[in-house]
């Protein structure tokens, strides 16, 4: 079962993925699991970049009030 929903913002850890990667997301879709680990696609908040991402590699998006 998915933990994530689509719409959702999340922060991918940059310590799983390629330098400066990192960041906040919006969960775009949810995938079927790999090998345990339920995978989403993703884009970013600041960019048209989309990417795939296990639920292992992401955290609730915690945005500050300013």
């Amino acid at each position: 079962m998915h933990k994530f929903q689509v719409g959702q913002r999340v922060h991918l850890s940059a310590a799983y993925i390629e330098r400066g990667a990192g960041g906040i997301y919006r969960i775009v879709a949810t995938l079927p699991d790999d090998r345990g680990d339920e995978q989403y696609r993703i884009q970013s908040t600041t960019t048209p970049r989309e990417r795939v991402a296990k639920e292992s590699q992401l955290r609730v998006a915690v945005e500050s009030i300013l």
